[in-house]
């Protein structure tokens, strides 16, 4: 019963890291056309460790995240005006399905937990 409580506390840090990171990386990715190499090899690190502790639902959808903040390089810069509008149309959030998979994978270890 306490390994999976320090379970769900280590899954719980790395999944706010890595939204975080991925945060910060998706932002620069709608700004610029150069890749913030540093930053991707952060990310890259944080959904290697996702691959080892977490589900493959929650792996699936990191790995989803991380080829859109590539795709995203590849597209042209968004300016001020491009990126409110995002955000008001929730175009933005890329984290919807990786925060879902993270809520049910949290409820089944709760539930094994009893």
């Amino acid at each position: 019963m306490r390994w999976l409580a320090q379970e769900k506390l280590l899954r719980q840090e790395l999944y706010k890291e890595f939204i975080e990171e991925a945060s910060k990386c998706y932002i620069d990715a709608l700004q610029h056309d150069k890749p913030d190499v540093p930053a991707l090899i952060v990310l890259y690190a944080k959904v290697a460790r996702i691959r080892v502790l977490s589900s493959q639902t929650v792996l699936d959808h990191a790995e989803q995240i991380e080829r859109k903040i590539l795709d995203t390089y590849l597209q042209p810069d968004k300016t001020f005006s491009e990126l409110r509008e995002m955000a008001n149309s929730g175009s933005i959030n890329l984290f919807r399905g990786f925060s879902e998979a993270c809520c049910a994978e949290f409820e089944s270890l709760r539930v094994q937990q009893f």
